[in-house]
């Protein structure tokens, strides 16, 4: 019970934050996406790459800056240019200095987070942004609390117990079916249709939210330890906190880009008709 009320607290105070910047948007949003793509990226140097150059640590937070600056500077229809330099000059970088491919992965994990959150957020005058920004983080948050009351609620058969040990079925399905129920509400509230749409959006945020929750439990198994750090209360790292919303943002924002192009992607499915 102690470790849940530190849980609970936590993850209160660090939503309440995000939520507020989500809110304000611009820079302001822009800068609270930065600091957690750059502290995803320093975990993954710390568990993934633990004896690799500094140099390559260094180059990752002023790449990721770079993007921080071109989000402020460039339309948002260029960002992924921006992305594509970035990660390119990074890769090239990391080779020289011999960082490995593990390196360039961690770069892409971390930085394409951060392009796709800045991409949805930003919609000019419209808020279809702020829509699929809180649709976004309402599906992967209420996967991650249905996932865990379900799942020591029901327990029974477990997914993949050599990569995560703890994750049961009932706990994916109980993750699903809140997942559905929070994006159905956020349509709601933001007055969308159709809510089929909604339900459909939700069903596949949540499940690629549990595969990057998976993947990260991987590296983790793959690296030989528990947590990425210990600076979040009861939950460890910002990786051990965003891994789900890491292959959600990029699964939401590569569907707008299919469905809307680059200038406004959270038109594709959050503008009002």
């Amino acid at each position: 019970m102690s470790n849940l009320r530190e849980r609970v607290l936590s993850a209160l105070v660090l939503g309440a934050v995000v939520l507020f910047a989500t809110l304000v948007g611009g820079w302001l949003f822009a800068i609270v996406s930065t600091a957690i793509a750059m502290l995803v990226w320093a975990e993954w140097v710390d568990v993934v790459c633990p004896n690799g150059d500094d140099r390559i640590r260094l180059l990752g937070f002023f790449f990721l800056g770079l993007v921080f600056l071109g989000a402020l500077v460039v339309p948002n229809g260029a960002m992924p240019l921006v992305w594509a330099a970035a990660t390119l000059l990074f890769a090239v970088a990391s080779m020289v200095l011999v960082g490995g491919l593990w390196s360039v992965a961690g770069f892409l994990y971390s930085g394409g987070a951060l392009v796709a959150l800045i991409m949805l957020r930003e919609s000019g005058p419209s808020v279809s942004g702020l829509v699929a920004v809180l649709f976004l983080f309402a599906a992967v948050w209420s996967t991650d609390i249905g996932a865990y009351f379900a799942g020591r609620h029901f327990g029974g058969p477990k997914i993949w117990t050599a990569v995560s040990p703890n994750k049961t079925w009932s706990g994916a399905i109980g993750g699903l079916v809140a997942s559905v129920v929070a994006a159905e509400a956020v349509f709601a509230l933001a007055g969308l249709r159709p809510f089929y749409l909604a339900a459909l959006l939700a069903v596949v945020l949540s499940a690629v939210s549990q595969v990057g929750d998976f993947f990260e439990s991987w590296v983790k198994r793959r690296a030989g330890v528990k947590d990425s750090s210990r600076i979040i209360p009861g939950h460890g790292g910002v990786m051990d906190r965003v891994d789900g919303l890491v292959f959600a943002a990029i699964a939401l924002w590569i569907l707008s880009i299919l469905a809307s192009g680059f200038a406004r992607p959270s038109d594709a499915f959050f503008a009002a008709m």
